[in-house]
């Protein structure tokens, strides 16, 4: 398993200097290589692999005069960046086929110099930890690194990372072995209603509060924003009002990533089975409450949730995105007609009880998490199950569709049968 460790570093004004070098040889390298694929394609020659690239683009290219200052930074770091260049086309390649899941990926695209955010990669060849608490990276030295916990194991790679605020951060990737990282088994299994009003609220009857990380520094922002339109373009006031702007919007960023780890770690240590609705991100994203919902980063939450199950043996179920789990009675099935978003608690007309719409949301998705759960058991476990019961469930596989099939994810299917009401009707 990979898992990966950022830290904060700190490089002095020269390190800097041949950090920006660094960044600009990659990019530089990259455009290069793209524009010789597109110029390649273009005029209906064949394909040029990546070791034709590395002679043409950083070998050859150092002895002409206009790349001879490629030679004054590492080369893992240039080469690194051709390997990526592949995996780019790589990944389009399988979203057109269809063998990649998920949103489809486009072709790669040259890279700006305006572009705030910059990276280089180094492997184990070009960096090294000396063990004095700083980290070696070849032709630019030792810096200073703010370590909040130790390596588990020797680092394979480490990218350096220089964010739109002017940050430098470490992200060493480690390969750990699965043993060991397994928690005791617990009995808790939970359901995660997730919403606006409230972050998440769990079947046990627990509220996580929504923290609106954005609409907090909304005020300041917007005076960041004000001071930034009046500067000059290329003036160094207006880089300082950018910086500062961007200085915000990091503390946005920083503050969400730790409540997210923070609450999913709690989540995944206390319960054994984790039921989540699959809800459609990206288009709730483009809806009248988009700036609200990319705020709340459920997706990342999701992310979060399965990541740490598959560490350390927990499981995460998707309950499929149409299943109606606030409109459903969880004591006698009982189902409501169309219940508008302003209705947060209704009364069942068949039991008489008194609901919370997002309680109730929660304990059907627990509910039907627990029977995809036994339904993906029954229909792995073949023979050995009743003959109805693994049929029944091998029909509701064959007619899912596009339902995921991987370890830790139940496969989502269509609503399981409800009492309907003629008037709700």
């Amino acid at each position: 398993m990979r898992l990966r460790y950022n830290f904060r570093i700190y490089p002095d004004p020269s390190q800097r200097q041949a950090l920006a070098r660094l960044f600009g040889c990659v990019r530089v390298v990259w455009n290069d290589a793209l524009a010789m694929r597109k110029a390649a394609r273009k005029a209906g020659l064949p394909w040029i692999g990546g070791g034709d690239l590395q002679k043409i683009c950083i070998t050859a290219a150092k002895r002409t005069p206009e790349r001879e200052w490629l030679g004054e930074v590492s080369p893992v770091p240039l080469q690194q960046v051709l390997r990526d260049l592949d995996q780019a086309y790589q990944n389009f390649f399988d979203s057109v086929s269809g063998r990649r899941k998920g949103r489809r990926m486009g072709l790669p695209v040259f890279k700006s110099r305006r572009d705030r955010r910059q990276a280089a990669r180094f492997t184990r060849t070009a960096f090294r930890l000396p063990g004095d608490g700083t980290l070696y990276l070849a032709k630019i030295g030792k810096i200073e690194v703010r370590w909040s916990r130790e390596l588990p194991a020797v680092p394979s790679s480490v990218t350096v990372v220089q964010d739109a605020a002017g940050r430098c951060f470490a992200s060493f990737v480690i390969e750990v072995e699965d043993a060991g990282q397994v928690l005791p088994e617990a009995e808790a299994e939970i359901g995660i209603d997730l919403g606006l009003t409230h972050y998440a609220v769990l079947s046990d009857g627990t509220k996580i509060a929504n923290p609106r990380w954005l609409r907090r520094r909304a005020k300041r922002l917007a005076r960041l924003q004000r001071a930034l339109s009046r500067k000059r373009k290329g003036s160094k006031n207006r880089e300082k009002a950018r910086i500062a702007v961007a200085r915000q919007h990091a503390k946005v960023s920083d503050a969400r990533r730790d409540f997210l780890h923070q609450t999913s770690t709690s989540i995944i240590r206390e319960n054994q089975t984790v039921a989540i609705e699959d809800l459609a991100v990206r288009g709730l994203a483009r809806g009248r409450l988009a700036k609200s919902v990319n705020d709340a980063s459920w997706g990342a939450f999701r992310a979060l949730l399965g990541g740490k199950a598959a560490r350390y043996g927990r499981t995460v179920i998707a309950v499929g995105r149409w299943f109606p789990s606030s409109r459903l009675c969880p004591c006698c099935g009982w189902r409501n007609g169309t219940v508008p978003l302003r209705v947060r608690e209704w009364d069942c007309p068949s039991c008489g009880e008194h609901h919370d719409r997002d309680l109730v949301a929660a304990l059907n998705i627990l509910a039907e998490g627990i029977r995809l759960r036994a339904q993906a058991e029954a229909a792995s476990a073949g023979g050995g199950q009743d003959e109805e019961m693994v049929a029944a469930g091998l029909a509701d596989t064959r007619n899912d569709c596009g339902g995921r099939v991987r370890p830790g994810e139940a496969i989502p299917t269509l609503a399981p049968p409800a009492t309907y009401d003629a008037h709700a009707a």
